[in-house]
């Protein structure tokens, strides 16, 4: 046995020793291995196929996962801005690491920080023409890279219930990040 399924079936011996419940509405119920090929195989893509489109995007095109992704974001809002904390949301980003990032992207150009019109306190990021047309520039490379590592892996699922089901799991209201709490 795989070191890694030795440790896991220690693990879960140790986690669920004398505690085995048969409720299958239990949620504690430890996964059976369908499940939990399932449960593995999702987290490790979360991890990986970020990772090979951002070295796909960086190759290809000179901009990272995250520039691409703002840029985007960018490009699809009302007049082609967005505010700083909306877009942090959208990207996944913390406000200093979308900081950062804007910064590269205003000083390449691509993108321009205003104060927000409306109340002066905050700031909108505008992409500019040129920021567009880098846009589109990489779009082949990032639409490649989806295919070659994502689509055609799915190729022989029903599409539309995998979209809902992964879909459910990241629903749009879900993109409020989380925060550690302190442990008592």
């Amino acid at each position: 046995m795989p070191w890694k399924l030795r440790r896991q079936a220690s693990i879960l011996e140790y986690v669920t020793q004398g505690t085995r419940r048969q409720d299958p509405a239990d949620p504690t119920l430890p996964l059976d291995p369908d499940e939990d090929a399932a449960w593995r195989a999702l987290a490790r893509a979360v991890i990986v196929v970020p990772r090979v489109l951002d070295a796909d995007l960086i190759e290809g095109a000179g901009l990272n996962l995250a520039e691409y992704i703002a840029l985007v974001e960018l490009s699809e809002a009302p007049g082609r801005a967005m505010r700083m904390n909306e877009l942090a949301t959208l990207t996944d980003l913390s406000r200093s690491g979308l900081s950062r990032l804007i910064e590269r992207l205003v000083r390449q150009g691509l993108v321009s920080r205003e104060p927000f019109a409306d109340d002066g306190r905050g700031r909108v990021a505008q992409l500019t023409e040129a920021g567009l047309r880098r846009l589109e520039q990489a779009y082949p490379h990032a639409l490649a890279s989806v295919r070659r590592n994502v689509m055609k892996h799915l190729a022989c699922l029903d599409l539309p219930a995998f979209a809902q089901a992964v879909g459910s799991l990241a629903p749009d209201d879900a993109y409020a990040p989380a925060r550690r709490t302190a442990r008592s």
